[in-house]
């Protein structure tokens, strides 16, 4: 699919499980390098989740040097299909034995250019998830591409989809699902306030049921604020 060996780790032992997409140009082991890990060690160890930290291929997609952006777009869709096809399955087989063969669903989540990826990841492929917490994310396309919308990148502009959708089945899964957006009003939250915003819009004129939260002034766009977030969020979901 992607023609190469993708790596991931895993914490924990049982609980939820918890997929992790890394910023932007951001590798596997990224979640672990900024003491995620270590800040979720109350739920790990308590078995509440189970977190996979997912490669990323930024560089070959929405930050290549490369001119052709279909291409880059085109990548990227393999990119998603080795997570919907064969990483997700892998997961969730992991999630029914250490849970008791108990069926589980997913949550999604991601900082940064990783809640791009969360929320447009379920947006698009639903059927096994059914949570998402997007931390400081954008939701549109334009910051990579500008108004340069063919189809393949039309399909991965949620503020661009969202409005347009009609299916009754994403819809319906759009609407069971915990949806949570977080961003702050500091430093370097600018372009992810304004896409959350609309994003806030986008979902409410589809009757979508989401949790959109705006913190201060003094909260900027760095993993100190992401680890206060992302407990908060957890410890009113779980």
């Amino acid at each position: 699919m992607l023609e190469r060996e993708m790596e991931y780790k895993v914490y924990g032992h049982k609980g939820k499980p918890v997929l992790v997409f890394p910023t932007s140009n951001g590798r596997f082991f990224q979640y672990e390098d900024f003491g995620m890990p270590d800040t979720l060690s109350g739920f790990i160890d308590a078995g509440k989740i189970q977190i996979w930290t997912v490669d990323g291929i930024d560089d070959e997609t929405f930050f290549t040097n490369s001119w052709d952006r279909l291409a880059a777009i085109k990548r990227h869709e393999q990119y998603f299909n080795y997570i919907n096809d064969e990483l997700l399955p892998s997961i969730l087989e992991t999630g029914k034995r250490n849970n008791g063969g108990h069926d589980q669903q997913l949550l999604l989540t991601g900082c940064s250019m990783g809640a791009y990826h969360a929320a447009n990841f379920f947006f698009r492929y639903p059927w096994m998830v059914d949570s998402v917490i997007a931390l400081s994310g954008l939701y549109s396309t334009d910051y990579f591409f500008g108004d340069y919308k063919p189809t393949e990148i039309y399909l991965n502009s949620p503020l661009d989809y969202l409005p347009n959708t009609q299916d009754v089945y994403l819809l319906d899964r759009y609407r069971k699902a915990r949806l949570i957006f977080c961003c702050g009003r500091g430093a370097h939250e600018d372009e992810m306030l304004h896409d959350t915003e609309l994003l806030r819009i986008a979902l409410q004129k589809k009757d979508i049921p989401a949790w959109v939260d705006v913190w201060g002034t003094d909260v900027n766009h760095d993993w100190d604020w992401w680890k206060r977030q992302i407990v908060y969020f957890l410890e009113k979901i779980l």
